[in-house]
């Protein structure tokens, strides 16, 4: 690999409101690429940051601006399948982080390497920091729809973790967004007694929806039904790969329709996010509160149909599909099989013994999901804390405020709650 000064025209959109002269990093293969982000001024970082996702551009994520401000030296990697996530090989994300966590400990001055998780990016760092503590067993096993191989042994550790509203899987996120009502993948065939957009079911398509109690239990058991049949599918065509007998060896297109945009939560306010106990809150004000944390997310009219194929069509392959997108369970919202694939963060956060900070977005719906990862942490110094009317991105929430200016405060609060955390451990 080898470093040199970002130019303006190469990363002018990346860099606009950044910290000034970030580097551009060439990773190992070529897609795999880094933007490596100093404090402009006080002392010498001697604390790395690194962030990634399994398909997104993060060379100008908020923590890029936000970190280094606080005396942080950050690297922002965009992975090998940026924006491609047909081609996903989930183990391959691991080595990509590796070739980060190497690089940063190789900086003048540093001695700690600090994980970043956020969003997806949450999903692929506890999934590395597991293989790393725990070798390849953890990844490994008949329960696994794709287990991973003996190339993820030897991942160096972080020394701490971040987890920034990480939601739990895109397996997972996946389970609770597929359509059940689909018959035969075939958009045409409806059930009608499964279909969320059906009135007779309790759609309303000028506001927020109300659905009974037994039609949710139904919709999620159908959903994991849905989901476990298309698994089936897709481990039919590798057997068939495997035995020579399919048309193509090595993968094919997976075509999932009604594969996204029907998640209930975002339909019904009656699923709002909330905790199960009392958990720190962390106010607009900067104090803290402990209590029962309910999402202020707002519900207004849903997505005009009929729905497109772009806004509800996932358009995988077999092999992304298993190892990265799917799922056992046998009911979307509490039957789930966690560790029944690699790209699941309440599977792996049982193997991470580092320290841990768990932040979940008030204004989202990630908070029961982060709570569910610090329970299950094995962490020993580990935290949770919900930040009030943040946005999925930690900026204001303004649709989700009663008075203006309700939430001004929740990127800055995160960011100097995030500094604070790690400087009193490292």
């Amino acid at each position: 690999m080898y470093i040199r000064l970002m130019t303006a025209a190469a990363l002018a959109a990346a860099v606009s409101f950044a910290q000034s002269n970030p580097a551009y990093i060439q990773f190992t293969p070529s897609t795999t690429k880094g933007a490596l982000y100093k404090p402009d001024s006080g002392p010498a970082p001697h604390i790395g940051v690194i962030l990634t996702h399994r398909t997104g551009n993060f060379l100008s994520h908020i923590a890029t601006r936000e970190l280094p401000r606080r005396g942080f030296l950050v690297l922002a990697m965009n992975p090998r399948f940026e924006n491609n996530e047909a081609l996903v090989n989930w183990d391959e994300i691991a080595l990509d982080i590796k070739s980060g966590v190497e690089f940063l400990r190789k900086q003048p001055g540093i001695t700690k390497v600090v994980l970043f998780g956020h969003s997806g990016g949450g999903t692929s760092m506890s999934y590395y920091q597991a293989v790393a503590e725990k070798g390849p067993s953890v990844c490994q096993g008949s329960e696994k729809l794709v287990p991973c191989t003996q190339a993820l042994a030897g991942l160096p550790p972080g020394d701490g973790a971040v987890f920034m509203d990480a939601h739990p899987g895109n397996s997972i996120n996946g389970l609770r967004s597929i359509n059940p009502a689909i018959i035969d993948n075939d958009p045409a065939k409806i059930n009608p007694a499964l279909d969320p957009f059906n009135p007779e079911n309790g759609f309303n398509p000028s506001g927020p929806s109300t659905y009974s109690t037994a039609f949710k239990q139904k919709y999620f058991q159908a959903q994991a039904a849905r989901m476990n049949q298309l698994i089936d599918q897709a481990l039919d065509k590798v057997q068939r790969m495997k035995a020579g007998s399919y048309a193509y060896s090595d993968d094919d297109a997976f075509l999932i329709t009604g594969g996204q945009g029907t998640r209930l939560i975002a339909l019904d306010p009656s699923l709002r996010d909330h905790t199960a106990k009392p958990r720190k809150l962390l106010k607009n004000d900067g104090t803290v509160a402990t209590q029962i944390v309910e999402s202020a997310m707002y519900y207004g009219a849903p997505a005009a149909r009929p729905p497109s194929f772009n806004g509800t069509a996932r358009m995988l392959t077999v092999r992304s599909f298993l190892s990265t997108n799917a799922i056992r369970a046998k009911n979307s919202q509490d039957g789930i099989d966690y560790c029944s694939t690699n790209n699941s963060v309440p599977c792996a956060v049982k193997s991470i013994t580092v320290p841990v900070l768990f932040a979940a977005m008030g204004g989202y719906s990630f908070i029961r999901d982060n709570e569910l990862h610090y329970e299950l942490a094995a962490s020993k110094d580990k935290d949770f804390i919900v930040v009030e009317g943040a946005t999925h991105g930690a900026t204001p929430c303004k649709e989700c405020e009663k008075t203006p200016g309700q939430y001004s405060n929740s990127a800055k609060n995160f960011f100097d709650y995030v500094a604070k955390w790690i400087n009193s451990r490292y």
